[in-house]
């Protein structure tokens, strides 16, 4: 299972995901304080990749293509918003 209502607590940013994408490589931290949450901006490098995940905040991103648990990564500051 997911948490869909994760959020930074670095941008303090709600976290958004996007199913069967990844983010291309070329993506910097510029692009997404630039355009987040616009969807109609992010999709310009965003890459279909069925069964994998996008996600995003206005500091950080990752592209997940298994189970991956994300508390691993020191370098996130994404927790749960709560349900």
């Amino acid at each position: 299972r997911t948490c869909d209502q994760l959020r930074c607590t670095t941008c303090d940013f709600r976290v958004s995901l996007f199913n069967d994408y990844i983010w291309d490589q070329s993506c910097d931290y510029l692009f997404f304080r630039n355009n987040m949450p616009e969807l109609s901006k992010l999709r310009a490098k965003m890459i279909k990749k069925k069964g994998a995940r996008a996600y995003a905040c206005q500091c950080s991103w990752r592209s997940i293509n298994e189970l991956t648990d994300l508390q691993t990564d020191q370098q996130l500051r994404w927790v749960c918003g709560k349900h």
